[in-house]
C-alpha cells in the first residue's frame, strides 16, 4: 500500500516512544494518539520498511473507555494530524490509565530489551510538605500544570510555538496545559524576529525568565544563574542549563533515590563516611547532594559532568561538603581513566562507595557500565529517562555480576509518553 491510503485499524498495545501499535495483513503498523483497545481509522504516512508501516489517526470508531477529551484542545485527535502540535502525546487518556501503559512500556523493555526478571511499580510525583507535614505542593488530577521549563521555536517567518507531532513544522499555539499557569500566561507576550528558539523558564523564586535562543549565536539570558529547590536544599543553575522540569520531579527523585539506598543497606549505612563515592552525568549536583545528605558533611563525593557550567556550580552547590568535588569531563573517558590508574586505597574506599549514574536519554553504554562495575563499588544507582536504554544497561551491569531486585517508574511527565526510573543494584 501507498502512503496517503486509509486503513482501519485495531489496536492491541502501546510501544516505546508514545506510539500504538496495530496490525494490517499481519504487518506491523505504529499509529500516535490511539489507545489499546480502540478501533480507529487511520492514513499511511510510511511504508518504506519491510517491517513495518507508520500511519497518524483520524478519526475513533470505537473509542477506549480510558479516552477524553485531550488536555491541550488544539493537540485533540478532532484537529487535523498536521496541525496537533507535539509534548502531549497522551493527553486524550486518562491518567492511571496513562501511567499503566507507560508501565508497560517499562516491563516490556526490561523483559524483551534487557532479558531480565525484574518487578516494576508506578508512581506519581511526591507531594512536597512542610514541617509540620502540610502539602505545600502535589500532582493536579488531570496531569497538568507541571512543567517550568518550556522551549519554543521560532521559525524564520517570526512564527513562534512548538512543533507538530513528528515533525519541525512550528503550530503557533495560544495555551500550554502542562506548563505551570505561570508559564502559561508569560506565552501571551513571547515574541521575536530572530528564528531559533524561545525558552520559557520559571525557578523556585517564581519569576518567569523569558530566554530568546538565536539560531547560531549565544545567548547571555541563558547564563543568567538562578536557585532551585528540592530535598530541602538550594541549588544554582543557569536559566538555560539542565534541571528537571516538573516543579517536584528533583525531590520525587532524591527522596526515591535515598529511600531505596536506605532499604538495601539494611543495618548498613546507606551511605558509608569512609568510602569514595561518584556521581556520574552530575549535572549541577543534585544527586551528589542526596549522598551527601547520606553519608555526611565529610564523605568523599566526586561528582564528574561534561558541561563546565554545570560543573562550575556543582562546586558551589556542594561546599557544604568538605570531601566533595566537581570536574569537568566526559564520563566514559573520566571513568575509564579511573578504571587503569586508582590505587589499591581508592579501589578500597570505591568498594565501600555508592556509584550513582544518570545519563543522557542514549543510556550510559556498554563500556562505562562495565567500567563503573570494574571499580567494584558497593552500590550502583542508575537514574533512567528511556526504558530501552535502562534495559540495555540493567542488563550490561547483570553481566558483571550487579542485580536490582526491582525497578521503580516514576511519571515525572504526565499527558506524555516519558517516563523516568530509578534502579539501585548490588553485586550478586
Amino acid at each position: 500500500m501507498d502512503v496517503g491510503s486509509i486503513l482501519d485499524l485495531d489496536i492491541t498495545g502501546v510501544a516505546h516512544g508514545g506510539v500504538f501499535v496495530a496490525r494490517h495483513e499481519g504487518r506491523v503498523v505504529f499509529v500516535p494518539d490511539a489507545i489499546p483497545g480502540e478501533r480507529i481509522r487511520a492514513r499511511l504516512t510510511e511504508t518504506s520498511k519491510k517491517s513495518f508501516w507508520r500511519a497518524e489517526a483520524l478519526e475513533v470508531l470505537d473509542a477506549a473507555p480510558a479516552r477524553r477529551p485531550h488536555v491541550w484542545a488544539p493537540a485533540d485527535i478532532g484537529v487535523p494530524p498536521d496541525e496537533r502540535p507535539g509534548g502531549a502525546d497522551f493527553g486524550h487518556i486518562e491518567l492511571d490509565a496513562q501511567r499503566a501503559l507507560k508501565l508497560d512500556v517499562v516491563r516490556d523493555a526490561l523483559a524483551r530489551i534487557g532479558r531480565l526478571d525484574i518487578p516494576a511499580t508506578m508512581s506519581a510525583a511526591a507531594p512536597l510538605h512542610d514541617d509540620t507535614g502540610a502539602v505545600l505542593a502535589e500532582e493536579t488530577p488531570d496531569g497538568t500544570g507541571w512543567r517550568t521549563r518550556v522551549s519554543l521555536h521560532v521559525g524564520d517567518d517570526g512564527r513562534v510555538g512548538p512543533y507538530a507531532q513528528r515533525s519541525h513544522r512550528i503550530v503557533p499555539v495560544d495555551s500550554l496545559p502542562l506548563a505551570t499557569p505561570a508559564l502559561e500566561r508569560a506565552l501571551e507576550g513571547v515574541r521575536s524576529a530572530q528564528p531559533g528558539r524561545i525558552d520559557l523558564v520559571q525557578p523556585a523564586d517564581g519569576r518567569v525568565r523569558v530566554v530568546p535562543r538565536p539560531a547560531g549565536q549565544r545567548s547571555d539570558a541563558a547564563r543568567e544563574v538562578v536557585l532551585e529547590q528540592a530535598a530541602g536544599r538550594s541549588f544554582r543553575v543557569d536559566a538555560g542549563g539542565f534541571w528537571q522540569v516538573h516543579r517536584l520531579a528533583a525531590h520525587t527523585l532524591a527522596g526515591v533515590v535515598s529511600q531505596r539506598l536506605r532499604e538495601v543497606a539494611g543495618d548498613e549505612p546507606a551511605v558509608d563516611p569512609d568510602g569514595w563515592h561518584l556521581d556520574l552525568y552530575g549535572g549541577v549536583g543534585l544527586f551528589a547532594a542526596t549522598l551527601g545528605g547520606l553519608g555526611g558533611e565529610s564523605a568523599r563525593i566526586t561528582s564528574v559532568e561534561s558541561d563546565e557550567r554545570a560543573t562550575e556550580h556543582a562546586g558551589h552547590n556542594l561546599a557544604d561538603w568538605v570531601g566533595a568535588r566537581a570536574e569537568t569531563a566526559r564520563v566514559d573517558r573520566w571513568v575509564s581513566a579511573l578504571r587503569a590508574s586508582a590505587t589499591e586505597r581508592e579501589r578500597q574506599r570505591l568498594a565501600r562507595g555508592v556509584v550513582l549514574l544518570d545519563p543522557p536519554r542514549s543510556g550510559a553504554g556498554r563500556q562505562v557500565a562495565e567500567d563503573v562495575a570494574a571499580l567494584g563499588p558497593r552500590t550502583i544507582v542508575y537514574v533512567a529517562c528511556d526504558p530501552v536504554a535502562l534495559a540495555r544497561d540493567l542488563a550490561t551491569f547483570r553481566e558483571t555480576g550487579y542485580v536490582t531486585d526491582r525497578v521503580d517508574a516514576l511519571d515525572l511527565f504526565p499527558n506524555s509518553h516519558h517516563v523516568e526510573a530509578v534502579a539501585v543494584l548490588r553485586h550478586e
